[in-house]
């Protein structure tokens, strides 16, 4: 459900979870990107269809393909479907990417899209090429694009290149498919490894992120709390990186006080099993982590835009090179005859990018594209600990007790109240405790 919202670039303001006994009951409060009731009944038909027809098994999740498409103000974003995908995951290096878009246009490969992250010291990407005549056989991309990305290693460093069909590739059909996807190469490629976390009883915790992990008895649920800056899809890495790891969330109160997200999540493993183990609960607490700091946007955002051509990734990328930025996170996409593209970028050291940088830059590819500087460098934000420490924020489940009494009722033959009145009066209580979240 939070795959199919993402994908129709809605905002979630806050939301609850809870399923049990059989039953469940969702509540999404949502908006567009600029805070706007949705008003657009393609919108709103569309996602009955997406997750109606993926609770059915008939597709969904996020696909297009026999649902209506968005034809209003805001549509689906673009969905990369019958195209090759690339996919790469190792260590960072300066001009990595650089070198693999390089390796690319030699081999006559057109990039249509293109989403890359990195984080503590690791990066992943995932490219979508177009299929033409001109392209050579996968297997010949693959081996040339493992040589550029084995130079950029080490020996001994883990690394990986993958190509296929977008059916061969796990949730690769869309925007958010992708991003979950990344999320898995990061995890896979150990960035949620930490030696720098703060550990205090059942809590790990980072500068900016808080995780404790406690054992529910009296429900039979492991209690996972997470608190840490609010920010957009916050909740989709989050619920991703859960379900990836095979946890199932029964219950959730999802919620924020000024800056500080707090989600509260009540979860088994799919075996039934809860988080008995100390080593289990130290892996759920760092991929969590992990999860939410690596889509943290650090230095300078650049939006380039030009015409779609042969190479343009590979020039982009060695501009940025040769004028020693470092590349922290980018996503590039193709609408038509015009390619978009957004760097977040540092020197290669890690501090901000200089004026007289940005210049250089912008004077260089003068003619061929237009560059925006979009916002301000944002150096890693301050600790969060006192902060985090002084949120205090009631938050309150359904009492399950209220499913079992409904259906002893039903078996006695008695008069039976709604279910989704009772629900809905459990969620007028804690409504009044809810503040936005931009997830």
């Amino acid at each position: 459900m939070v795959q199919v919202l993402t994908d129709v670039d809605l905002v979630i303001s806050k939301s609850y979870i809870c399923s049990d006994g059989g039953w469940f009951m969702d509540v999404f409060h949502v908006t567009d990107q600029l805070g706007n009731k949705i008003t657009d009944d393609t919108i709103l038909l569309y996602i009955q269809q997406a997750i109606c027809a993926k609770g059915s098994g008939r597709g969904g999740g996020g696909s297009s393909h026999g649902l209506l498409p968005c034809t209003g103000p805001m549509r689906m974003r673009q969905v990369w479907t019958g195209q090759a995908t690339l996919e790469i995951a190792g260590y960072d290096r300066p001009g990595l990417l650089s070198e693999i878009s390089a390796g690319l246009a030699e081999l006559q490969c057109q990039v249509s899209a293109a989403v890359a992250w990195t984080h503590k010291g690791r990066a992943a990407c995932i490219m979508y090429l177009e299929d033409k005549q001109t392209v050579p056989g996968l297997a010949e991309i693959r081996a040339h694009i493992a040589s550029v990305v084995e130079a950029h290693h080490h020996e001994g460093e883990q690394w990986a290149v993958r190509i296929g069909d977008p059916a061969g590739i796990p949730a690769a059909a869309g925007p958010s498919q992708t991003e979950r996807r990344l999320h898995q190469l990061m995890c896979a490629n150990s960035d949620n490894n930490f030696q720098d976390c703060c550990r205090i009883g059942n809590t790990i915790s980072t500068d900016t992120t808080q995780v404790a992990i406690d054992y529910c008895k009296e429900r039979g649920y492991s209690m996972v709390n997470v608190k840490c800056r609010d920010r957009p899809k916050l909740l989709f890495d989050t619920v991703c990186t859960l379900t990836d790891m095979e946890y199932e969330v029964f219950h959730a109160s999802i919620s924020s006080r000024s800056s500080i997200a707090i989600q509260e999540y009540y979860v088994r493993q799919k075996d039934g099993c809860t988080l008995n183990s100390e080593s289990d609960r130290i892996r759920v607490a760092q991929s969590l982590i992990a999860a939410i700091e690596r889509r943290v946007s650090h230095g300078l955002r650049l939006e380039i835009t030009a015409r779609n051509r042969l190479g343009l990734l590979s020039n982009v990328s060695r501009a940025l090179r040769e004028n020693g930025l470092s590349i922290m996170r980018a996503e590039v996409k193709t609408r038509g005859e015009k390619a978009i593209g957004s760097f977040y970028v540092t020197d290669v050291s890690g501090q901000e990018v200089s004026q007289h940088t940005v210049q250089m830059l912008t004077k260089e590819i003068e003619g061929t594209a237009t560059i925006k500087v979009m916002n301000q460098y944002s150096q890693r934000k301050p600790s969060l600990q006192k902060d985090i420490s002084s949120s205090n924020i009631m938050l309150t489940t359904v009492n399950n007790n209220t499913l079992v009494k409904e259906k002893e009722e039903e078996q006695n033959g008695r008069a039976r109240t709604s279910l989704g009145g009772l629900l809905w009066a459990q969620l007028g209580k804690i409504s009044s405790n809810f503040g936005p979240i931009k997830s």
